[in-house]
């Protein structure tokens, strides 16, 4: 096998493989961070082996099995190691016993519990004594395998912050000795909101790539919907819990349409609805109902699934509760206060009311500091200037949108929008 080839086989297996390898290592040395060390200690395995060898079969257990031997080699070596076996009770890494069969009895003999090593994984990252911020960029590294820069393009913050934040992450949980498990009781109450936003992240990630050449990356969203729904299972008088699993799985539904023949991005307004996928929607306006039905006031989770709802019903786009939707924005800006979802309303104010409508907050967000950068606040503006016939201005701010994006298939249709921009009866003098 060439070695490029060989080396773009490994990028597409580290990608899907990364964070099962790191949460089942995670499970054996009880450290997250010497977890992740473990694993990337793998990768180099897989890039010195695999161009001589060829890809194994099974390439995930391939590098889960070389981490766990490496994960044998580090518990040898650490002082501990006497103490951890008089825990135990019995000799389990001396004296004759090969890697496979240490690593058998080391496994064994661990807490039972729920046995899902990735959830492990993400209430582990979600620790209290992680701050929000380290806790969400932690669990995206780790759990998602987002890249430092897709992790800060996420947060609209600076790659170096989102670097600090990860190292930092990792030492403060190595020093406080946090478990490798799922809390109980009202442990696990408390740091449910911070699971929550942490899986939602990694749906949008798979939702709509922030950077690459693919529009989307569908195994992030179908990982983000496996936990979601553990968490239901395990959570379920949890009405936000529920309320996610509605919003990703009608989100989902659209996957088949939202993307073209050649891997171009379609617009909501402008998809084939018979592509939708009927039966994730009947999933997730179940979950909606579920959490609807549950006594609590509805959260920012519950509120974006009853938005998404009022697309899913709508046979065709000019059907759309517009109204509706500007409202439960009114709603989720007064519990999540943020720009972003700011630029949401402004949308559904302009389909609903006008694009007049939709500009003035646009404008008023303009100067957010917070959104300096985010290339999604001169794409709409671009659209509402479209509709109110401003086309020079319109195509200015395309541009400048597709100059901000890293995706390269979001890029492609924003240059295309610029480049429809034409006057109908163009004047001298009115050029951009």
């Amino acid at each position: 096998m060439a070695v490029s080839e060989a080396h773009r086989a490994i990028d597409q297996v580290w990608r899907a493989e990364a964070a099962r390898v790191t949460a089942g290592l995670a499970r054996v040395v009880r450290d997250v961070g010497v977890a992740e060390e473990l694993a990337q200690d793998a990768l180099v395995a897989a890039l010195e082996q695999w161009p001589r060898e060829g890809v194994p079969r099974n390439p995930g257990a391939w590098l889960m099995a070389v981490g766990k031997r490496r994960a044998i080699d580090l518990i040898r070596r650490r002082e501990r190691l006497e103490r951890k076996v008089d825990e135990l009770g019995h000799d389990l890494l001396a004296g004759g016993q090969d890697d496979d069969a240490a690593l058998a009895a080391l496994e064994g003999s661990l807490d039972g519990g729920i046995e899902d090593d990735m959830l492990r994984l993400v209430f582990t990252a979600c620790h209290p004594v992680l701050s929000t911020e380290a806790r969400v960029a932690l669990t995206l590294r780790m759990l998602g395998g987002l890249k430092t820069e897709e992790i800060a393009r996420a947060f609209l913050v600076g790659e170096p912050t989102v670097a600090q934040r990860i190292v930092r992450a990792k030492r403060t949980l190595s020093d406080a000795r946090v478990p490798f498990e799922v809390p109980a009781g009202a442990e696990l109450a408390g740091r449910l909101s911070s699971v929550l936003e942490v899986i939602y992240l990694i749906f949008n990630e798979g939702y709509t790539a922030t950077a690459g050449d693919d529009w989307m990356r569908p195994a992030l969203c179908e990982e983000a919907l496996r936990l979601g729904r553990v968490l239901a299972g395990l959570m379920p008088r949890e009405r936000e819990v529920h309320g996610l699993v509605a919003l990703m799985e009608i989100q989902a539904s659209r996957s088949a349409a939202r993307v073209g023949p050649s891997g171009e991005p379609v617009l909501l307004l402008e998809q084939d609805r018979g592509l939708w996928d009927r039966a994730a929607i009947g999933r997730g306006l179940a979950a909606l109902e579920r959490a609807e039905a549950i006594g609590a006031a509805p959260g920012p989770y519950t509120l974006q699934a009853a938005i998404a709802a009022c697309h899913a019903r709508a046979a065709e786009a000019g059907g759309t509760d517009w109204v509706r939707i500007a409202a439960l924005y009114e709603a989720l800006v007064r519990q999540v206060p943020s720009p972003v979802v700011e630029l949401n309303r402004a949308v559904a104010l302009a389909m609903a009311f006008g694009p007049e409508a939709g500009l003035r907050l646009v404008e008023e967000l303009a100067g957010d500091p917070a959104l300096k950068g985010y290339h999604l606040l001169p794409s709409v503006r671009g659209d509402l200037l479209f509709r109110l016939g401003r086309t020079a201005e319109a195509r200015r701010e395309f541009q400048r949108a597709a100059s901000l994006t890293r995706n390269d298939r979001e890029r492609t249709l924003l240059l295309a929008r610029a480049a429809a921009c034409v006057p109908a009866d163009p004047r001298p003098g009115t050029g951009p």
